[in-house]
């Protein structure tokens, strides 16, 4: 099982769109999809992790955190960028144990935005050639002994290269518990990314994310590409890769060798438009930002 998998479990409204959870609550113009881009993690080099966390500049445009938390498999410390619905976080080499801390690894996750969702997704996995998908319920320990549940899940198999995608609806308990400090529901049975994201996103420049772009192993790829199709989003596939959309956020997955794998680029829309273009160079990664509503980050 993915070890990352448990860190932290946002599709992505661009500038004068309607949020995504607006449209899973009421979509009349298409059938919407069960499942959304949630986040995505990765394991970047020892320097990249280290300036990534020391940066001045990502507390400006982000709502960035170092937060370490708590589940049944452990406790882990990330670097989070945390948008409206959205979101990645990053680590350093060895952050995480075994192969899933070692560079290039990377994970995909996708969620439900109503209750109950989860359970149609599981059900069309033997239609997408999962007979025997494997579920699990993640708990939250917010360091005071007493976990709740988090979310559940579940995986097309339990064997992977170096990437992993998983399909999560979180539990009505974690709403309920005020530990959580998450929103009010916006419609019967709300259990989405934007009522479990806090507003800090309003009072920085990053908004979501727009796209993603990883570096997996055929192997891999043939285990994600099923469960986003279960999940209703929209999957191209090509000879060297895939693009998967839930119609805001892209993830394009490139299919390499397993000693070339790893996160490439995410790229985000902003609030407002900054005006100038501003260039951070982070380790060896370069996030660029505006001047118009976006940003690019390259790895």
């Amino acid at each position: 099982m993915l070890q990352a998998v448990v860190a932290g479990a946002t599709a992505t409204t661009a500038a004068g769109l309607a949020p995504a959870s607006v449209h899973a609550a009421a979509s009349t113009s298409r059938k919407r999809p069960l499942t959304y881009y949630n986040h995505s993690y990765a394991v970047l080099d020892r320097a990249t992790a280290d300036a990534v966390e020391h940066s001045d500049y990502l507390h400006t445009f982000a709502d960035f955190q170092i937060r370490e938390t708590t589940g049944e498999q452990g406790t882990w410390i990330g670097r989070y960028l945390l948008g409206r619905e959205t979101y990645f976080e990053l680590f350093g080499v060895g952050d995480l144990p075994g192969k899933d801390g070692e560079l290039g690894a990377a994970g995909t996750g996708v969620s439900t935005e109503r209750d109950g969702d989860l359970a149609e997704v599981i059900a069309r996995l033997p239609g997408e050639g999962v007979p025997d998908p494997v579920e699990f319920q993640q708990t939250r320990d917010f360091g005071d002994g007493r976990p709740v549940p988090w979310f559940d899940a579940v995986f097309t198999t339990q064997q992977y290269d170096t990437f992993g995608a998983w399909a999560m609806e979180y539990r009505p308990e974690y709403f309920a518990d005020p530990r959580s400090d998450t929103e009010p529901p916006g419609f019967p049975g709300d259990v989405g990314r934007e009522r479990y994201l806090s507003d800090g996103y309003r009072d920085r420049l990053m908004r979501d994310v727009t796209g993603v772009h990883l570096a997996v192993t055929g192997s891999d790829l043939a285990n994600t590409v099923p469960l986003l199709r279960a999940g209703g989003m929209r999957v191209k596939t090509r000879p060297d890769g895939a693009v998967a959309s839930d119609g805001y956020t892209t993830v394009r997955f490139d299919a390499v060798p397993q000693d070339r794998v790893g996160l490439r680029r995410v790229r985000m829309c902003l609030n407002r438009p900054p005006g100038t273009r501003h260039r951070e160079r982070l380790g060896t990664s370069t996030l660029l930002v505006g001047p118009g509503p976006k940003a690019v980050w390259t790895f």
